[in-house]
């Protein structure tokens, strides 16, 4: 046991100056376990390596032929796996420029061991498996904790109510119901400014006249999608700013009836989680689909792919 300073009276401070390796795979545990490894970093002035193990499978397309396709693929991964720590970020302030991100052509696993041999410890995040599906998959957390040399912490994934973003999304999308209960369920549309986020916008605009209902236009932004007018990251409200007068550009310059009722709303929320929050309120919800095949739909995902399997209710994709 160490012996109190006897200048202060304290513990004196343990040396950690090793990386805290996490396995992170875009999963709600995965994030948890990142989340959970910048808070501790952020207390011990460690550096965070976020570790993602890929495969390739048979949706993913064919693999790239020459060193530019693989320079475009390693591009994509890090894109993505800085969009997960930024996600994991939210509210803990942790250090960006302390995160490693690495990327490796192998199961997470093997991964995982082979990188995190010579870290302070290991972090993964539990996931929730029945007892048959655990039998049947196995444990990764178990297996890595049991072939490790170094210390593993196992995160599992907590219960928690909705935050306070969804429950403003809520707030905005029940208010008329609330007020009038003849009031109509609203069309939701969601918006980035991208081309076939227009042409949904439009499309909805055409529902909402047709059916008589009320619009509403969605833009659930993340940091990297807000430009800075000054030097560095803007801060919370200058983004929430920035985000409420790109989706009030945007608006402005679709082609809307002036019969329709239309409100436009920005949330600092992941497009898929804020449009499936928004669905339960809504009559529909509207998104456009940006056309993501082969690797680059396994490895970036597809907003309106997640909008259609999570949704509560209606979902209209405009291609």
């Amino acid at each position: 046991m160490s012996e109190p300073s006897t200048a202060t009276g304290e513990f004196p401070a343990i040396k950690r100056n090793s990386d805290i390796v996490v396995g992170i795979d875009g999963s709600k545990g995965s994030c948890c376990a990142l989340a959970w490894a910048m808070q501790i970093a952020s207390l011990t002035g460690q550096t965070v390596n976020a570790v993602y193990g890929w495969t390739y499978s048979w949706d993913m397309g064919p693999e790239p032929e020459d060193e530019e396709g693989w320079k475009a693929i390693r591009e994509q991964i890090t894109k993505k796996l800085y969009g997960w720590a930024e996600i994991a970020n939210e509210g803990i302030n942790f250090d960006m420029s302390k995160l490693k991100l690495t990327s490796v052509r192998s199961s997470g696993s093997a991964a995982l061991l082979k990188i995190g041999q010579e870290s302070d410890q290991i972090v993964v995040g539990r996931r929730s498996l029945s007892p048959v599906a655990r039998w049947f998959f196995g444990s990764v957390s178990s297996s890595i904790a049991e072939h490790s040399r170094v210390p593993v912490t196992v995160v599992r994934v907590p219960e928690y109510k909705e935050n306070a973003v969804t429950e403003n999304i809520h707030h905005v999308l029940s208010t008329d119901l609330d007020s009038d209960p003849d009031a109509s369920r609203p069309i939701v549309v969601g918006v980035d400014g991208s081309d076939c986020s227009i042409r949904a916008l439009n499309f909805a605009a055409e529902a909402a006249k047709y059916e008589k209902r009320p619009l509403k236009v969605l833009y659930c932004w993340q940091v990297r999608d807000i430009e800075s007018t000054g030097d560095g990251v803007p801060s919370e409200e200058e983004a929430q700013e920035a985000a409420e007068k790109d989706v009030n550009t945007w608006l402005a310059d679709a082609e809307i009836s002036p019969d329709i009722k239309v409100q436009a709303h920005a949330f600092h929320i992941a497009p898929g989680k804020g449009l499936v929050r928004a669905s339960e309120d809504a009559s529909r919800v509207v998104v456009g689909s940006r056309g993501l095949s082969g690797f680059d739909a396994h490895l970036l995902g597809s907003i309106s792919q997640y909008v259609i399997e999570n949704a509560h209710g209606t979902v209209t994709i405009v291609h």
